[in-house]
């Protein structure tokens, strides 16, 4: 074995989650999610949920400029009507979303608002823990989609991450999802191209978990080929240069036109996977919000309606949601700080396009945040039910409701 082991060199080169690929934990390759191809029901759906880390602004992403009480409320950081991009007369996308507003009059596109738990936490950090538990009274040790996957049958390549580290999201009691790593390479000190080929060869006699940790980094090499692949075919330059890292996770995610990438190969090989976990940060602006804000819904705008379109007749629905919504009134720096409810936007095969929920009153406040009018788990059970073919009660405590309308 080499004087740096394999160990060493994933945690000097940065890569997050190096303790789990050298333990071949929840750690897989591409390759191993693609040797799934085949063994999946041809009819099954495949849910793709977006992390949006940092509380993105509700507000300023489906706006009520149809209320007057918008304006009084953000003086600053409001739109003129003709920048919008109109939903109706009293509704409209931010302007950095045009490839959403597309799919939105093309009937591919629902935003449900006001959607929120009770007594919402504005912590980064616990409100994730609660959304991605769906536990809102007592956020717990699994994830709702871990929990799924201990209905499913537990193997960890039907819920498959490739974010840096395995989110909560996808632990559950007895099983967990796997990981693909994807994070930024870079080699430490003193180490040459003749060492790294080493590192991801196994060696004959070597235990199963040093050649499964060999195999793990193989994979994350090849992992970064393609990146730069797709971002060397990419059809415009610097469109990710200097994404901000994600908030309340273990690093920078890649950028989100790379991880979709990545799903999308997996969803047209048949891999067996029935849920995707993809992410996005910088989300939260404190000050001058609304420019920057534009500037992070056109990074997500252009690689999810590039997705949604490529996935179209192959039963996939994406969800995109964040910890929280922003405050209604604006702070004294043009931004906005951490709030409560928000929208979720569902887009795909089989959803109903047009706007669910009820939109939370501007003026009928919580101590200054919106009232949720939609609870999550109604969001999550119409995931279960209408994409993952599972009963709701058994993932989600118990729960009963649901979003009438939503999924057809």
């Amino acid at each position: 074995m080499d004087s740096i082991t394999r160990r060493r060199f994933l945690v000097a080169s940065g890569v997050t989650g190096a303790a789990a690929l050298a333990a071949g934990a929840t750690a897989f390759g591409l390759r191993d999610i693609l040797a799934t191809a085949g063994d999946r029901d041809p009819g099954a759906g495949t849910l793709v949920l977006i992390t949006l880390y940092g509380g993105n602004d509700g507000l300023n992403t489906v706006v009520p400029y149809g209320d007057p009480a918008y304006a009084a409320a953000r003086p600053g950081m409001t739109y003129e009507p003709e920048a919008l991009l109109k939903l109706d007369d009293g509704f409209a996308l931010n302007p950095g979303l045009r490839g959403l507003h597309q799919l939105y009059h093309d009937g591919r596109m629902a935003v449900v608002r006001g959607v929120g738990y009770p007594k919402p936490n504005r912590s980064h950090f616990q409100s994730m823990d609660i959304w991605q538990s769906a536990q809102p009274g007592r956020p717990g040790t699994t994830g709702w989609l871990g929990r799924w996957l201990d209905t499913a049958g537990g193997d960890p390549r039907l819920a498959v991450s490739f974010e840096p580290v395995l989110p909560p999201l996808l632990a559950g009691a007895t099983s967990a999802g796997a990981t693909v790593p994807g994070g930024v390479l870079s080699l430490p000190g003193g180490v040459d191209p003749a060492v790294v080929a080493r590192l991801g060869t196994a060696a004959s006699g070597e235990p199963p978990a040093q050649a499964r940790a060999a195999a793990c980094f193989a994979d994350l090499m090849r992992i970064q080929d393609l990146m730069k692949q797709i971002r060397e075919g990419a059809a415009e330059d610097d469109t990710d240069e200097g994404e901000p890292p994600a908030t309340a996770t273990g690093g920078a995610a890649p950028p989100l036109d790379q991880q979709l990438a990545l799903v999308a190969r997996s969803i047209e090989a048949g891999a067996a996977t029935r849920v995707y976990s993809v992410s996005m940060g910088g989300f939260d602006l404190h000050a001058d919000g609304k420019d920057a804000q534009q500037s992070q819904l056109a990074k997500l705008d252009e690689p999810l309606a590039a997705f949604t379109r490529r996935m179209a007749g192959q039963g996939v629905v994406v969800a995109v949601y964040s910890e929280f919504g922003r405050r209604v009134h604006a702070n004294a720096s043009d931004g906005t700080d951490h709030g409560t409810a928000s929208d979720v936007l569902l887009l795909g095969d089989g959803v109903q396009g047009g706007l669910h929920g009820e939109p939370p009153s501007l003026t009928d406040l919580d101590d200054g945040d919106l009232k949720y009018t939609v609870d999550f788990r109604d969001v999550y059970a119409t995931l279960l039910t209408g994409v993952l073919g599972a009963d709701p009660r058994r993932v989600l405590d118990g729960w009963t409701g649901h979003l009438p309308g939503v999924l057809g």
